[in-house]
């Protein structure tokens, strides 16, 4: 692999696998909200917000960091009242309770309205901030930092010609980034461990969040009443358990509202969760030296990406699916495992829980999270001893890179009826 190319995978990973804090749709919103009301210089009078259904399903129930609430709705207010747009995905990095009072004061005494936009990109954000006369935009398409318009009383102050994120386009020397998993793995095992020491940061930083979801009441406590059915000796503290309590936790937390930042990947918090804590917690029984695990870290976190590039960054299928398959053949690698075998634990993993519903975020995702992980797992032991899910069945195609193109056009394309479904289920109860 040449130096570029090394180059790229690291500038991807650094693009890609990101803190956030907060379900990073409605943060999204409220990093609009912050930057439209930067452009506009002065609180709004109204603010109103345009999104993708989407953005939409994923904010309705999902809770907001330090508020104790859910909603797109006060997640724009606290972006308008605290927002610090340069933090990106790390806009509400600053709130406090008295944030939070006067985003309710907002709420109460300004106009904020949240719609739907039609027929438009499945991760869009528009938002005006309105003052007398003085009318500020800015839209946000395709990843959740990408602001693609700005404008100030219809004078457009920036506008990209493109919607593609930084990290996948070539670089002045016309060379693509050539993700599959033969070069993921190429490169996750033998770049120097220096250049790769970075992703322990974000082992770091979910595992705190995954110790404060086992020690504390966050949503359905998924992960915390694994643990305490393992003191009761109703499950086993294997690695399997162990995996799905640790990770489920950090969701548990995240989704409730905590005011933790989670390492990302692809845009998604609980994505990098289930990536980085099932990977952390099978080296942690095992005993797997660092260099070990910084390498299936890696590995891990860019199958999810390389997988998330073909499915898009929203969709009808719950984003774990992506995540544990970059779980799964982390763990492989752990084990002993080549790139052959990666390819059979993600063609198990596809062949398993493919079909899994986003029906928005939420604090019941740490029950799907405990299921990606399980997956995970038994996938990947499988793999080990040889054993994958044939050619001649479902969608599994002998090719790794066809199967994983295979799920994409399912979750992308085959499920846009389910998700409209979906949508019109969860608006009308």
């Amino acid at each position: 692999m040449k130096f570029s190319e090394r180059e790229k995978y690291i500038g991807l990973l650094k693009k890609e696998v990101i803190p956030a804090l907060g379900c990073t749709e409605p943060i999204a919103v409220a990093l609009a909200a912050a930057r439209a009301k930067q452009l506009l210089g002065k609180m709004p009078e109204k603010v109103v917000v345009k999104v993708s259904s989407n953005i939409f399903k994923n904010g309705m129930g999902v809770g907001i960091p330090g508020t104790g609430m859910v909603g797109l709705k006060i997640a724009a207010a606290l972006g308008i009242v605290c927002g610090v747009p340069e933090k990106k995905l790390e806009v509400l990095g600053d709130v406090n309770g008295e944030h939070v009072g006067e985003a309710k004061e907002f709420m109460e005494n300004s106009e904020i309205e949240i719609g739907v936009k039609e027929k438009c990109e499945k991760l869009y954000i528009e938002c005006d901030a309105i003052s007398g006369n003085d009318v500020s935009k800015v839209i946000i398409k395709e990843c959740h930092t990408n602001i693609v318009h700005e404008s100030f009383n219809g004078v457009i102050v920036k506008f990209k010609e493109t919607d593609e994120p930084e990290a996948v386009k070539s670089n002045d020397d016309g060379i693509d980034i050539e993700l599959n998993i033969d070069n993921i793995f190429e490169f996750g095992t033998t770049e120097p461990i220096d250049n790769l020491s970075f992703i322990l940061e974000g082992a770091v930083m979910n595992k705190r969040i995954s110790d404060e979801g086992l020690k504390n009441t966050y949503g359905l406590q998924v992960g915390k009443k694994i643990m305490e059915n393992i003191d009761r000796g109703f499950l086993c503290n294997d690695i399997m358990t162990h995996a799905m309590a640790v990770t489920a936790a950090a969701s548990d937390a995240r989704m409730a509202g905590c005011t933790l930042p989670a390492m990302s990947n692809s845009g998604s918090g609980n994505q990098g969760i289930t990536v980085f804590l099932p990977i952390i917690a099978v080296a942690d029984k095992m005993g797997i030296n660092e260099e070990k695990l910084t390498r299936a870290l890696i590995i891990g976190n860019l199958v999810a990406i390389h997988i998330k590039k073909y499915l898009g960054r929203l969709s009808a299928l719950c984003g774990c699916v992506v995540a544990s398959a970059g779980a799964s053949s982390g763990i492989v690698y752990m084990l002993g495992g080549g790139s052959m075998e990666i390819g059979f634990a993600i063609k198990n993993m596809i062949a398993n829980i493919t079909g899994m519903i986003c029906d928005g975020a939420k604090t019941g995702c740490g029950l799907k999270v405990s299921t990606g992980v399980s997956s995970a797992v038994q996938s990947a032991l499988l793999a080990i001893d040889g054993i994958v899910v044939s050619c001649h069945e479902g969608i599994i195609d002998n090719c790794v890179e066809k199967t994983i193109k295979n799920l994409a056009l399912i979750g992308s394309q085959a499920m846009n009826e389910t998700d409209t479904c979906i949508l019109n289920i969860m608006t009308c109860k």
